[in-house]
């Protein structure tokens, strides 16, 4: 795992988190299977490489059509996805589009450690969501990392409520479909490396839960029962 610095991180994040909300809407966890990521996404077993990602030609912007061979040739970015838990807070850079961010806390965000060894954590605390419209998006744990990830269907209408977490054993990657809500990959171990290939334009789509619902995304960081 490379070395990082907290404060260059936070200085670089693509996204100054929003913090002050007074509660949380805590999510279910299910274990992904291909059954239940039917409409999200579906289950990569090996090959990651080799996974084909969907790329969304761009939209007309009238009655005359996009030309063919022409709107979708962006092709795919590809890169390691890096994760720190230091103190109570989950960092993470991105290294297929060159993003860093503070993903989300184990405690209160205006009194969560920001370094230091990884606290014990019974929950991530996640302040916002996105979805791609144009192309997939292919997570890939390198070394077996459990992680889960918070998603909801496609819909800009979306709240809190919406929103399912889906627990990976780290046996298989999770690849999710153009404009599916996804919230912080988080990682049960306290450094994960994850393979991250996705369309290379790179559009997003966000919601700040935070800010537009006065609450956190509660998501338990442990296996489901059953």
């Amino acid at each position: 795992m490379n070395e990082f610095d907290p404060a260059a991180i936070a200085a670089e994040t693509s996204y100054v988190p929003t913090t002050g909300a007074r509660r949380t809407h805590r999510v279910e966890v299910v274990a992904a299977t291909e059954a239940n990521l039917k409409g999200y996404g579906c289950l990569v077993a090996d090959e990651p490489a080799k996974f084909p990602i969907e790329i969304v030609r761009w939209p007309a912007q009238g009655w005359r059509a996009i030309d063919a061979n022409s709107g979708d040739q962006g092709g795919i970015a590809e890169g390691i996805f890096e994760f720190w838990w230091r103190g109570e807070t989950l960092y993470a850079r991105n290294n297929a589009v060159g993003d860093s961010y503070i993903f989300a806390w184990s405690n209160d965000p205006e009194e969560a450690a920001t370094d230091g060894p990884a606290m014990p954590r019974v929950e991530a605390l996640i302040w916002r969501a996105n979805y791609h419209p144009d192309g997939g998006q292919l997570f890939y744990p390198m070394h077996r990392e459990s992680f889960i990830v918070p998603l909801a269907l496609p819909g800009d209408d979306v709240t809190p409520a919406h929103f399912v977490a889906f627990y990976c054993d780290g046996a298989c990657g999770l690849y999710i479909h153009p404009n599916v809500w996804h919230g912080a990959v988080v990682p049960l171990a306290d450094h994960a490396e994850l393979l991250d290939r996705q369309g290379r334009v790179h559009a997003r789509v966000s919601v700040d839960f935070a800010k537009e619902f006065g609450c956190y995304l509660g998501v338990p960081l442990q296996a489901p029962h059953g």
